[in-house]
């Protein structure tokens, strides 16, 4: 199983800017662009936690569970 992070797409549909959630968030804007390019080896609960109260969203919202491909 694979977990992906979907931030970047929610962010195209809520028209805002890397930059922008990073001033909302107080989040590291660095950090927010590896979440977005699915580069994050650790998301601490509580910026997950941040990010869905100015977004607005669900946990599920921003991370995906899938099955990887199998040979």
């Amino acid at each position: 199983m694979k977990i992906t992070i979907m931030l970047n797409e929610l962010l195209k549909e809520r028209e805002m800017s890397q930059h922008e959630l990073s001033r909302q968030t107080g989040i590291r804007q660095p950090s927010i662009n590896e979440m977005c390019r699915n580069q994050t080896q650790r998301l601490p609960l509580n910026n997950l936690a941040i990010i869905c109260k100015v977004l607005n969203c669900e946990i599920v919202d921003i991370l995906k569970l899938e099955k990887e491909p199998t040979d």
